[in-house]
């Protein structure tokens, strides 16, 4: 997969969780979640995007590692709405798998980078 690609996919990851997060319910806790889901997945396109402009291996993976985080969190959020019971498991697991996939690549973009520029 070129950075084209993950780029378009790390953008329809956001627009996914976006709705998601809209489709929780209008409480304090629901409210909180959708904020905090809405953050870090728009965070992780828009660092990925940063990641592809890196002036150098060590900005690289610094901000790959920024990007690591914040999907890491999203699926933090994900699991603590399946948790609570707060919409149908069915609708969260294709997406909470997309962000596994999803860090399990970045992952090992990181090492990748890190033994290369050993």
């Amino acid at each position: 997969m070129d950075k084209q690609q993950l780029k378009e996919r790390t953008k329809q990851f956001a627009h996914r969780c976006i709705k998601l997060s809209l489709a929780l319910p209008k409480s304090y806790l629901g409210d909180h979640i959708k904020g905090q889901l809405i953050r870090c997945s728009t965070s992780v396109a828009a660092n990925y995007r940063a990641v592809c402009i890196a002036q150098s291996k060590a900005s690289f993976i610094s901000k790959l590692s920024i990007v690591i985080e914040e999907i890491d969190e999203a699926c933090f959020w994900m699991e603590f709405i399946i948790d609570e019971q707060l919409l149908n498991e069915r609708k969260i697991i294709p997406l909470l798998g997309e962000a596994k996939e999803l860090t399990s690549i970045f992952i090992s973009s990181r090492k990748t980078a890190r033994k290369i520029s050993q």
